[in-house]
């Protein structure tokens, strides 16, 4: 039992539990029909773990393609087989792979908070509450899913780490260092927490004037194990000569006051990725610490606290300052310092967030014996808005899955063009690709932040007279590209318009030339297309399901 704590902690962590499987549950009994998020989930990852697993090409080696994405898209670019989430994907349907994977990184969030608070930082019996409460709501927060445990899995390594420092001496440990790299991603996520460590021992080394090899080697051995379980991505940044869409990404472009405001804005806030939901009931309980410390006189006695107050708000002041324009010479020089995103450091927030947080009860708890109910009504109200944040509330307007890929009415266009799918290529209008890939469909555009820079070039050759129309978009393509996409100034950067839309493309301006020369026959468009013959498109039908979110207008290349 890892759990050897008093009946009333027991009780706790046992109504914990049972908090986190109703939390869950929506996914097991909707399935299909349940509401999750689109950005980065439905219109990206999702597809990508169906279309790998069913490209033959999970074990492809690191210059082979996936020829369903852009005539071949790099299998490197899917990332890893020997990653858990890679098989839920492979082995089941879409939403029970989803729902397992949601269970795996909830459960392993809330037991690695727990240890670590109980291990490092809340030990005394009386705290029961707050190590429970915030261990409930650290594992609750809305994080990005396709994450896994690149921020969730940070206080089990964390607790790991700490344990091996300390020299406390068990298996453990190391088990725990062998398999989160299993379930996690290197460069979002454990990159930053490694770098982190790292700093953690070297001061320790300072201070102490102490080597520490066990703690150096287990910072090593996890580094390493990292390195060969994504070994494609190790190969395509130091090995690869082939030009990729990420060597026309620029960041650097905010001025100084927009990089201040956006600063508090993270702070506050909080990041898409790394939502942590921490505004309105956390931050007053920080703020409510300091102020406490600085009227009592309290600041060597909570000097961890304070540190990783300030660590906090760092990460959010480098965040913003990693677009600061200022970096321009710098990254002219330094190329890498466009390819990779080093303001992913802010990914170690979430961790920090909820440490100051039961640090912050704590220190209420100890100055007023008044305020432990105070305490109680904090994890409470945060539990609640937690709750209020899950996706079936948040996304409840949304297309649910079954309707975001509409799997019958895609069948019924493949029915009406009657050919084998490899032998034609489509692209879409005012709907994520994704859903066409996710669907069989061999597709021209696409999703993906990694794909060769000469087909971006080709690609764009097809909407180049609309990004000239559209500064937002153009910007959008040229200085990032991730997204693939049959751009159209007149309807920006919206690629989810729903059957109930309004909206017509009036004045479309595509070349069809480069369209047909990629092998392109076909749009899907969520949208008519009023002068579609002026681009040469002749309308083949228009397919509509009541299982689908969308009317698709089918158009044929002439």
């Amino acid at each position: 039992m890892i759990f050897k704590k008093s009946e009333q902690e027991s009780k706790l962590i046992i109504g914990a539990i049972l908090i986190i499987i109703i939390y869950l549950s929506p996914l097991f009994l909707l399935g299909d029909n349940a509401h999750i998020r689109v950005h980065d989930n439905l219109d990206s990852n999702l597809t990508w773990y169906k279309v790998l697993a069913e490209s033959g090409e999970i074990f492809g080696d690191v210059d082979s393609t996936i020829p369903q994405i852009i005539n071949g898209l790099p299998r490197n670019a899917l990332g890893t087989e020997y990653s858990v989430i890679v098989w839920l994907y492979a082995l089941f349907p879409t939403m029970i792979a989803y729902g397992l994977s949601q269970t795996i990184a909830r459960f392993v969030a809330f037991i690695g908070m727990y240890l670590l608070l109980n291990g490092h930082f809340i030990q005394d019996r009386k705290y029961a509450i707050i190590r429970v409460g915030v261990s409930l709501a650290f594992a609750l927060t809305p994080f990005w899913p396709s994450g896994m445990l690149s921020t969730l899995g940070m206080p089990l390594a964390l607790w790991a780490f700490l344990n091996i420092r300390n020299g406390k001496k068990s298996w453990k440990n190391y088990l725990v260092l062998t398999l989160l790299p299993l379930y996690s991603s290197f460069v979002l996520g454990f990159f930053f927490f490694i770098v982190a460590v790292g700093v953690f021992w070297l001061v320790d080394l300072i201070k102490y004037k102490s080597l520490n090899i066990r703690f150096l080697l287990s910072i090593i051995y996890m580094t390493l194990l990292f390195m060969l379980v994504e070994y494609r991505l190790v190969h395509s940044f130091l090995f690869s000569n082939i030009a990729n869409s990420r060597d026309d990404y620029f960041h650097a472009r905010l001025s100084l006051w927009r990089v201040i405001r956006l600063t508090f804005k993270n702070f506050i806030l909080g990041h898409t990725h790394v939502m942590t939901v921490h505004g309105l009931f956390i931050l007053p309980v920080l703020l409510f610490a300091v102020y406490l410390i600085i009227s009592k006189r309290l600041w060597f006695r909570e000097k961890l606290f304070i540190t990783v107050l300030a660590l906090n708000f760092s990460l959010s002041l480098w965040y913003a300052f990693w677009f600061y324009k200022g970096w321009v010479p710098l990254t002219e020089r330094f190329h890498f310092l466009d390819t990779f995103n080093f303001a992913r450091f802010h990914f170690l927030r979430p961790l920090l967030i909820y440490l100051g947080f039961a640090l912050g009860l704590k220190i209420i708890w100890d100055q007023y014996e008044k305020f432990k109910s105070l305490v109680l009504i904090f994890i409470i109200a945060q539990l609640l808005l937690l709750g209020a944040f899950n996706d079936e509330f948040v996304y409840q307007n949304k297309p649910s899955v079954k309707e975001f890929y509409a799997e019958e009415l895609f069948k019924e266009i493949k029915e009406y063009i009657n050919l084998p799918l490899k032998d034609y290529r489509v692209a879409s209008i005012g709907i994520h690709p994704a859903v066409a890939q996710y669907n069989g469909f061999y597709t021209l555009d696409t999703y993906n932040n990694f794909y060769p820079l000469h087909y971006k070039y080709a690609f764009r050759k097809i909407i180049e007279k609309e990004l000239a129309k559209n500064k937002t978009i153009k910007t959008y393509f040229d200085e990032w590209g991730g997204r693939c996409y049959i751009f159209s100034s007149e309807i920006g950067k919206h690629y989810m318009f729903k059957k109930t839309s309004k909206k017509h493309l009036e004045n479309l301006q595509l070349n069809i030339e480069p369209f047909k020369e990629l092998g392109g026959q076909y749009i899907f468009s969520a949208v008519p297309i009023d002068n579609a013959s002026e681009n040469r498109l002749v309308l083949e039908g228009i397919f509509e399901s009541n299982e689908a979110a969308w009317e698709i207008y089918l158009y044929k290349a002439m």
